[in-house]
């Protein structure tokens, strides 16, 4: 009977305008949470039979909330630097535990503090994940979650951090006087040949220990310059002598370097092994680029060091943490060095608005939210990090008191269609008096 099916499509109405308030209510109570992507109430109608011609039987309609999780949420000032929002697409990757016993979810609420352990956690109680960065840097990503660790920096205090970058600035003369004797390669580091410039540096080996290197040199013509990098005392080092590296540099009329012209040899990474058996990793010489004069250069001026950079050494106390919008996190200490820890990735997928919600505004995978994938932010439609910042609610409260109206006058509509049907079957019912 067709006014049972209206009864029925009334009862549906109330349903769905029930389903659609709550919608309101989460978004405006979830108006000030940091990350949270509001939910839309939308409805899908349900047919009976859509071939009926005279006699046609109510179906109703049922709700359909969609949350909008790939809208983006204004970016708001933050005064803490573990602080992190994402500008563009994609999710944190977190667990619920620091270990990989924790169920991953996807989140871009990014209130990060550390815990009491050292741990990155958000309001929610998630750990943030990322690739642990080597000596030098470096990270592999391999797509795969298992991949990824939970960022720590407090384990860092006290520990020992090896030399991987030599930087220098440095002007030589080119008024010396070429040296007339004999020259052969590693001259002086033996003490053979007394270098017409010299300077040393302190590098540090992966225990924390101390050492010294000199880098020498000697004019052999125009524009051209024998260099040797050495240890200082050679017994540092294996190496015959204590040299290191040996070659050839030369300038450009203007002075500055001409790296092409110049041995390889002094621009290559040092592979140093030091004789207390302590651990190395290859030493990075920056000291310029071609036709630069952002290193090495020859002037008028006296030879001197103008200014030099060394990495490495024994990590003081630790003072901050700061994250760039490349998402690596660096540890800043007392001493005022610093070291590159973590990288950290940003999760893509096909379909973001398919993610299931779970509690703590993080998501998890479905099938309709398609396949994850890991990359570093701004990489392959990856967002980028944006630190001191926080991703506002997406809710417009405006639009969340219209909505609410609408439903709200909906709902009593849908009631009007139940009690217009009672007192139609009560018609009915009196046909038998």
């Amino acid at each position: 009977m067709s006014l049972y099916s209206a009864l029925y499509a009334g009862v549906s109405g109330l349903s769905a305008q029930s389903s659609a308030m709550a919608t309101v209510a989460d978004n405006i109570t979830n108006i000030n949470t940091v990350g949270y992507k509001g939910v839309e109430a939308q409805f899908r109608t349900m047919v009976t039979d859509g071939r009926a011609k005279s006699n046609y039987s109510a179906g109703g309609v049922a709700a359909a909330p969609m949350s909008m999780v790939s809208k983006q949420g204004l970016l708001q000032a933050s005064g803490s630097s573990t602080d992190l929002a994402i500008d563009g697409g994609g999710f944190f990757v977190t667990r619920a535990t620091s270990d990989s016993s924790g169920d991953v979810a996807y989140t871009r609420a990014g209130a990060f503090r550390p815990d009491e352990e050292g741990f990155l956690r958000n309001p929610a109680g998630l750990y943030l994940y990322g690739w642990p960065l080597d000596a030098t840097g470096d990270y592999t990503n391999t797509g795969s979650i298992g991949a990824l660790e939970p960022v720590r920096v407090s384990d860092l205090v006290g520990t020992a951090s090896p030399t991987t970058r030599i930087q220098a600035r440095m002007n030589l003369q080119s008024t010396t006087t070429t040296y007339a004797g004999a020259y052969t390669a590693g001259n002086m580091a033996s003490g053979t040949v007394t270098p017409q410039f010299s300077r040393s540096f302190d590098v540090s080996d992966a225990q924390g220990g101390t050492h010294r290197v000199t880098m020498g040199f000697i004019k052999t013509g125009p524009n051209t310059w024998q260099s040797e990098v050495y240890a200082n005392p050679a017994s540092d080092v294996t190496a015959a002598n204590g040299l290191l590296a040996s070659g050839t540099i030369r300038f450009n009329g203007d002075g500055s370097l001409d790296r092409t012209g110049s041995s390889p040899a002094l621009f290559a990474p040092l592979n140093v092994t030091w004789t207390n058996a302590a651990g190395s990793v290859p030493i990075t010489l920056a000291i310029g680029s071609d036709d630069g004069i952002d290193g090495i250069t020859q002037s008028g001026d006296e030879s001197s060091l103008i200014s030099s950079n060394v990495d490495g050494g024994m990590l003081g106390n630790l003072s901050s943490v700061e994250i760039d919008k490349q998402g690596v996190v660096n540890a800043i200490f007392s001493d005022g060095s610093s070291r590159s820890v973590f990288q950290l990735p940003i999760a893509t997928f096909q379909n973001p608005d398919g993610l299931t919600r779970v509690s703590g505004n993080a998501y998890t995978i479905s099938r309709a939210s398609g396949g994850m994938t890991l990359n570093a932010p701004g990489q392959l439609g990856a967002g980028s990090i944006a630190s001191n910042s926080l991703e506002a609610s997406t809710v417009d409260l405006a639009g969340e008191f219209t909505n609410m109206i609408r439903f709200q006058r909906a709902y009593s509509a849908s009631s009007k269609i139940i009690t217009t049907v009672d007192d139609m079957l009560r018609e009915v019912s009196d046909l038998k008096r």
